[in-house]
């Protein structure tokens, strides 16, 4: 007779254990293949358990082929292949993450997230909409969410934008890959060289063909456009460059555009401008509907908040539910609604005004400690009014690579414009600083060990 030592653990009920044990028997051997196995009841007394516990192990044996059953005789083990424990062998110890750094000039900040306001707003949504919050959502997003995204679209880029033409996702990753499924993947892609290489990472993994669109002092060439079909741009506040693309140049892409290709513009981080009110949007030069319009809530609120949107042209849009309409929208209702009072009561533009200020005092910092460094004159300051990082030029003669370890050799972490390139090595000299993130009197210890090591 089989004997068990069956105990009640939280979550697992006693005709669990008592199968998992007799599989374990099975699998290594210890209940012989065709052997018999005792009665439901006589396993019963014995364990000191109900029938039903015993019934219900062996019916999900008999389940999954582990046993059979044969009328008015009993039970018998099937023949399985034995489980041979695999060998033991020492794991590799992971490396320490490098979470100790001096300055981490490649991170994103999240200071002075509106807790207390965001907090209130959550409680009056939950008692306000209590189980509407668990209804399904149009796969476009809350109503209420895109209204209020069109009205903040209005007011602060110059968009006409009809809230039907708006479509809410999880992140511009997921609705990146919505584009491709949408737009084709026998397109091109042509993505701007210096870029964001995560963008191109998505588009290769969706399977479709990317090229790079070279830039000048201007934006994007497009005269280099051969061959693409789509381009993906960030016209307002280029990454990493920081370069805003002036009227003629966006006007010259829109006729390249023409009636058959398109323009993806990423308008992320346009928000942080701090000499001058944003820019208006491509998309609202755009008069032929092949503009289709992104941005998220990640830089200017927090990371986590994974709420991005896109404005569609209307006739994609009528594709993308004619097509594509079957997808779920992919951010909760809480979190929409909650937003949707976030903007439309004041509170995103409130907040907003006020990192600015706080941005600039911390740029202008930064700024000033790097004019007034022992080795300022081998330091050139570039694109420093718009989102929250710069190009610093460095005059030396060493590579990149070079560069990147003397820094982290002093505890600072940093990028290279050169690691933005994807179709040259060449060296730029030029490290990419994001300053959202740091603290500044981490900058006067991280620049006298540069001066040490210079």
């Amino acid at each position: 007779m089989v004997t068990y030592q069956l105990k009640k653990s939280p979550g697992v009920p006693l005709y669990e254990a008592l199968y998992r044990c007799l599989r374990g028997d099975i699998l290594d051997g210890t209940l012989k293949p065709g052997q018999k196995l005792p009665s439901k009841r006589a396993l019963a007394e014995h364990l000191e358990v109900s029938k039903i516990t015993v019934e219900t192990a062996y019916s999900q044996l008999l389940a999954e082929g582990y046993i059979r059953s044969q009328e008015k005789v009993g039970y018998f083990v099937e023949s399985v292949e034995r489980q041979t424990p695999a060998p033991v062998s020492p794991q590799p110890v992971p490396p320490e993450p490098k979470g100790d750094w001096l300055l981490d000039l490649t991170g994103s900040g999240t200071e002075h997230f509106p807790f207390t306001v965001w907090t209130r707003l959550q409680r009056e949504v939950m008692l306000d909409y209590g189980e509407k919050l668990l209804l399904p959502l149009p796969n476009q997003g809350v109503g209420e969410l895109r209204r209020a995204i069109a009205r903040h679209l209005t007011d602060f880029r110059g968009m006409q934008v009809d809230p039907e033409n708006i479509l809410i996702g999880a992140g511009t990753d997921f609705l990146y890959n919505l584009l491709i499924q949408l737009l084709g993947r026998d397109r091109v892609y042509a993505v701007e060289e210096p870029g964001y290489s995560k963008i191109r990472k998505i588009y290769a993994a969706g399977g479709v063909r990317c090229i790079s669109a070279p830039m000048d002092d201007q934006g994007v060439e497009p005269q280099a456009l051969a061959g693409a079909d789509v381009l993906h741009c960030s016209p307002s506040h280029h990454f990493p460059t920081g370069l805003v693309t002036p009227v003629n140049r966006r006007q010259a892409l829109l006729a390249w555009a023409g009636e058959e290709k398109w323009i993806i513009e990423d308008d992320y981080d346009s928000e942080f401008r701090f000499d001058a009110h944003p820019m208006p949007a491509m998309q609202s030069l755009d008069r032929k509907g092949r503009v289709i319009y992104m941005n998220t809530f990640s830089k200017t609120l927090a990371p986590s908040i994974r709420i991005s949107y896109m404005v569609l042209p209307p006739a994609l849009m009528e594709r993308f539910q004619r097509q594509l309409g079957f997808y779920s929208c992919t951010v909760a209702s809480f979190e929409q609604y909650t937003l949707a009072r976030f903007l439309d009561r004041g509170y995103f533009e409130k907040h907003i005004n006020r990192m600015r200020k706080f941005y600039r005092s911390r740029r202008n910092a930064l700024v000033s400690l790097l004019e007034n460094c022992p080795f300022a004159e081998r330091l050139t300051i570039l694109e420093q009014d718009a989102g929250l990082h710069f190009l610093l030029k460095v005059d030396t003669p060493r590579s990149d690579r070079e560069m990147r370890e003397l820094l982290a050799s002093a505890g600072i972490r940093v990028h290279t414009l050169s690691e933005y390139y994807h179709d040259s090595g060449e060296d730029r000299h030029c490290l990419v600083v994001n300053y959202s993130g740091i603290r500044i009197e981490a900058v006067t210890e991280a620049l006298e060990r540069l001066e040490e090591i210079m």
